[in-house]
């Protein structure tokens, strides 16, 4: 991670290297605690609103306070316009009473540089048994800190060979990206996965969503398994990093970056520039 400027913690800025929390915090020790991630175009970020209602929604469900929404706006705002081009990340920790949790909890707020432009990506198809898949828990829609099944998930499908990962539940759906929202184009209509299944309400795929809507593509949310995928004329991630990139293999099929896929690719550029007014 490459940090732009310095780390907010409660609103306080420090150093890079001197930004630390205690050891003692069940963020650290058991994943406790929550977090978004959102882009800074041109030192303004996009759908900040949404951001942070998701941040709060994930608080609640985790029983931890935030600060008041203007503040932890300000400081959100505040790392974009030192970051011009970013991804501001904004961590709610979970304190250091597992009993109650929130005692002395932290808010981080910094900024990282966005890198350079994602290449095409190559997923390998890995069964998530962590994963609700339709069962509903107490953390289901909640962008918790304890990710590492996830990420355990991408680093096997590295070790494979391909760029990431592709979840599927055990009853066989598609679920989602480790780190990303699935879809995909099938004559000419845009498929992804349906939030019932207990995805994560991406603030990217439903602007996606609403950019198909926009350019007149068709839009099915539902249940579907990986022969659906496998079957598809093109293949797409959506997320906050990513935006809309294309995924050209899924296991041993090969895609290719479709028409449809560029199509919303650039009405999502269009949606940024005219909201930030760009």
């Amino acid at each position: 991670m490459s940090v732009i400027g310095p780390v907010l913690i409660d609103g306080r800025p420090v150093d890079a290297e001197d930004a630390v929390i205690s050891i003692f915090d069940i963020g650290f020790q058991r994943g406790y605690g929550c977090f978004e991630a959102m882009r800074s175009y041109d030192g303004s970020i996009f759908r900040l609103e949404p951001h942070l209602d998701r941040l709060e929604l994930s608080a609640s469900k985790l029983r931890l306070p935030t600060p008041d929404r203007e503040s932890i706006s300000s400081w959100c705002r505040s790392a974009a316009e030192t970051a011009g081009e970013g991804v501001v990340r904004v961590f709610v920790s979970g304190g250091i009473d597992a009993r109650v949790p929130g005692t002395d909890s932290r808010v981080v707020v910094l900024a990282d540089a966005v890198g350079p432009g994602s290449l095409p990506m190559t997923v390998q198809s890995r069964t998530a048994p962590w994963h609700t898949d339709g069962d509903w828990s107490e953390l289901t829609g909640a962008k918790a800190l304890s990710y590492g099944f996830n990420l355990a998930a991408s680093v096997a499908a590295q070790g494979n060979g391909f760029g990431d990962a592709l979840l599927i539940g055990g009853s066989g759906h598609v679920l989602e990206g480790p780190t990303f929202s699935i879809g995909w184009m099938s004559q000419g209509v845009f498929h992804t996965p349906g939030l019932e299944i207990g995805i994560l309400e991406s603030i990217t795929r439903a602007a996606v969503i609403e950019v198909a809507g926009r350019i007149g593509i068709s839009v099915t949310e539902g249940l579907y398994e990986l022969e659906d995928v496998m079957n598809a004329d093109e293949v797409f991630a959506m997320s906050t990093v990513r935006e809309v990139l294309s995924i050209v293999q899924v296991d041993d099929r090969e895609f290719p970056v479709g028409p449809g896929t560029e199509r919303l690719q650039r009405g999502f550029t269009a949606l940024v520039d005219e909201e930030l007014h760009r």
